[in-house]
């Protein structure tokens, strides 16, 4: 199974960076000096992701992967219009449209405000505190920002939102996909995978790791 296991991811990345070269090629511009250029942007960006990751080892890893949470199998729909607001950001990047995604982002920020914190204990308000000063912050440059710059934005609020529903629980049936060429997961409420990375560039790259519910 380990095997098939790998097999089977190596064919995910060798069918996205397919994708990747098909939609390069239809654009009929790539030339020589292109691929030379771009062999050494890409040289550069892996020097310095191997920085950044011996520099989070160093640090003890990102304010994300720190959280300490206790799991919850709660069926919880107090955590609705937050995944909600989260799910409409994806599906706004996935349909590569800003406002869309904006839009989802001033949700987020309005189910935040009406989130009835009452309801949690000592230990579950400090990491909802922690989660969500973070995800606020990724929703507000959503909100502001370029395209681009909002599907970096969620990358890191994908984390904080699978971080608050492993710390509340849901109600929702959702999925946990993995984008191979980022090396980042998002969530979905479908099984069908739509990428909000890489929009219509490649919008089937990815797989499904897990179901929640």
């Amino acid at each position: 199974m380990g095997v098939l296991a790998i097999a089977f991811a190596a064919l995910t990345v060798m069918s996205c960076k397919d994708n990747k070269k098909e939609h390069d090629d239809s654009d009929g511009h790539h030339t020589e000096m292109d691929s030379e250029v771009n062999h050494m942007e890409m040289k550069n960006e892996s020097e310095e992701h191997h920085h950044e990751d011996a520099d989070d080892e160093h640090d003890g890893g990102s304010a994300a992967e720190s959280r300490d949470i206790k799991v919850s199998t709660q069926k919880n729909a107090a955590t609705s219009a937050i995944i909600d607001g989260y799910l409409q950001i994806k599906n706004g990047l996935v349909a590569d449209n800003k406002d869309n995604a904006a839009k989802g982002g001033t949700a987020l920020l309005a189910a935040f405000s009406n989130f009835d914190m009452s309801q949690l204990n000592e230990e579950q308000h400090k990491s909802y505190m922690d989660i969500v000063e973070d995800a606020k912050e990724q929703a507000e440059h959503i909100v502001k920002s370029p395209i681009d710059h909002q599907r970096e934005h969620f990358e890191t609020l994908s984390t904080d939102i699978s971080d608050l529903i492993a710390l509340l629980g849901t109600d929702k049936t959702l999925y946990q996909d993995y984008c191979p060429m980022k090396k980042v997961s998002w969530l979905s409420e479908t099984k069908d995978i739509k990428n909000p990375f890489f929009g219509s560039e490649m919008l089937t790259c990815g797989s499904v790791k897990k179901q929640i519910n």
